[in-house]
């Protein structure tokens, strides 16, 4: 596992991971970055999918992008973190890794799932995300190349902080 800061449009591994809202057709930040990085087939296909609820994810191709797929995931809306909050974004990065190793894929890439228009708080979004991700790659000896990508140097120094421990 590492963090980076980058474009996650221009990432060249197996996944990146679409912080998508629950009707997978594209919207704002990273979503929509990834929608028009991606090309229109990404919106065709997303499509037939059917949408997504909170906490789930899906696979599509990667169309344009670098990466060879997207997977969507729908993040929790943050309502002060008595909702079940917490709990739906680890389901996010559990059921992206879950896809990611259902379908024999060897590296992704995750943007701050829910941190956006979402307001999740980042501090409390990336220790979920880490230790979500720790877990996962544990207790199913999964090799999965792992990156963490961020938008701003604040949420950056926030998953080095969290991955040096």
């Amino acid at each position: 596992m590492n963090a980076i800061q980058a474009d996650i449009t221009t990432l060249a591994v197996d996944a990146i991971v679409n912080a998508a809202n629950s009707s997978l057709l594209g919207g704002s930040g990273v979503d929509g970055a990834i929608h028009r990085a991606a090309g229109p087939d990404l919106l065709h296909e997303c499509r037939l999918l059917g949408g997504c609820k909170t906490g789930e994810a899906k696979i599509t191709k990667g169309y344009r992008l670098s990466a060879r797929h997207v997977i969507h995931t729908v993040g929790p809306v943050w309502n002060g973190g008595d909702r079940g909050e917490p709990e739906k974004l680890a389901s996010c990065y559990r059921r992206s890794l879950e896809v990611v190793a259902e379908h024999g894929l060897k590296s992704i890439a995750f943007p701050g799932i829910s941190t956006g228009i979402y307001r999740f708080p980042a501090d409390l979004a990336a220790r979920i995300a880490v230790e979500t991700v720790r877990a996962f790659l544990t207790e199913n000896h999964a090799v999965i190349d792992v990156i963490f990508c961020c938008f701003s140097e604040r949420d950056l120094a926030l998953y080095r902080d969290l991955l040096s421990r």
